[in-house]
């Protein structure tokens, strides 16, 4: 995994959209998607006016603790205060077309156990990842920041 170094990342990988799903909703697409390595599955809600994606298209996508690149916290702003701070406080949302801010709540053993699934909530929009705990290790029950951008 190569792209953004952070101390406050916790994931990075980069993802093929395989499938969207029917639309329930106007104004959001479910991606079905899987690591370039096939190792990582993932299903993410997003807006589609605001990020609008098609099949077999390549995603770069992060999750973090903070927006900074120190890993320093917000101060109490809001996440939209600190990624308009100014160009002298460049943050990961700067490089990033798509970032929400969510809850990774919920962890589930595969029956092999050799896999592990994180489930992320962004406030109403989900993801879910299934993959190795190898890679999914620094994930915990935390607040986070979902970064995306297209390659």
């Amino acid at each position: 995994m190569s792209g953004i170094a952070s101390d406050a990342q916790l994931f990075e990988d980069h993802f093929r959209v395989e499938r969207l799903s029917e639309p329930k909703y106007d104004r959001v697409d479910r991606l079905y998607c899987h690591s370039e390595d096939k190792s990582i599955s993932m299903s993410l809600d997003v807006n589609k006016e605001l990020f609008p994606c098609k099949v077999d298209e390549e995603l770069h996508v992060a999750l973090a603790t903070s927006l900074h690149y120190d890993g320093s916290k917000d101060d109490e702003r809001g996440w939209r205060d600190v990624a308009k701070a100014g160009a002298s406080d460049a943050t990961l949302a700067d490089i990033f077309d798509y970032v929400c801010y969510g809850k990774i709540y919920k962890f589930e053993d595969a029956e092999d156990g050799k896999t592990i699934k994180a489930y992320i909530s962004f406030g109403g929009l989900l993801m879910s990842l299934e993959g190795p705990y190898k890679k999914l290790t620094p994930l915990r029950v935390d607040y986070v920041y979902l970064l995306v951008r297209k390659r």
